[in-house]
């Protein structure tokens, strides 16, 4: 198992919005303000930004490899996005391993996308398709139905829109914890009261849950044994204890 589940965390590419608006003056807040009230005249009522204007504040991960188990988040606190966002793609570079997440492909991969464009980001690793690596023409990070990055919420809704759930969801259904105290919409409220720790907290929280997920996807489909789940579960439960952090100790409490 050489596994790399990832959750990112947004804020409203502000600098950006700027630029695309003719927004020169506004503090950040409003730009952000002016930012969502657009997108509500667009849509008709949902304040979601397109993907491309969406700015990286976390990226919280859980490696498993063979004599690896680590939950953390790229770069510390002071970190700038560039940063992050290199040190994501450097490490599929360096390990090539399986990437997990949930509705990584409808959200988070694409926005990194974005991102590592802008800032000018080298991923050849990552973008190939067969042409460097043969092996890679069969089984790629960038095609939706082969499983180096394995979207849980593609695959369980068999790639069927009308079928996907939402993690918070789904996690609480399987015994899980699921959202601890945020969610996506209120991480840029929390970003401009000087939250970022709190966002990174919860961020790894959320890779948490999908990582149980993913352990029990792999049970469901046979790649591991039930005492293999067991002894992954009692792993990570040993990990978070020696970790001895509040949020890591909050999850464990909800973990039924």
């Amino acid at each position: 198992m050489n596994v790399l589940v990832f959750v990112i965390e947004t804020i409203p590419d502000v600098a950006a919005g700027r630029r695309l608006h003719g927004l020169d003056g506004l503090s950040d807040e409003d730009v952000a303000k002016a930012m969502f009230h657009m997108r509500r005249q667009e849509t008709g009522g949902s304040d979601f930004l397109k993907l491309h204007l969406h700015r990286i504040v976390a990226i919280s991960a859980v490696l498993r490899s063979r004599d690896t188990l680590k939950v953390w988040s790229l770069g510390d606190p002071s970190a700038d996005e560039k940063e992050i966002v290199q040190r994501f793609f450097d490490g599929l570079d360096k390990f090539t391993p399986t990437l997990v997440s949930w509705n990584g492909g409808g959200f988070d991969l694409p926005v990194l996308h974005y991102r590592a464009l802008l800032h000018g980001i080298a991923a050849p690793r990552y973008w190939d398709s067969g042409d460097d690596d043969r092996d890679f023409k069969w089984n790629n990070y960038l095609s939706r139905y082969h499983a180096r990055h394995t979207d849980l919420m593609d695959v369980l809704s068999g790639y069927q829109a009308r079928a996907v759930a939402p993690l918070d969801e789904i996690a609480g259904m399987l015994g899980f914890p699921g959202k601890m105290g945020m969610n996506g919409s209120k991480v840029w409220d929390a970003y401009l009261a000087g939250g970022l720790e709190d966002i990174r907290n919860y961020c790894e929280t959320d890779v948490l849950n999908t990582y149980l997920v993913f352990l029990r996807f792999e049970l469901m489909r046979g790649k591991l044994a039930q005492a293999e789940y067991d002894s992954e579960c009692k792993q990570l439960r040993e990990y978070l204890q020696a970790e001895n952090r509040t949020h890591f100790a909050e999850f464990l409490a909800a973990w039924q």
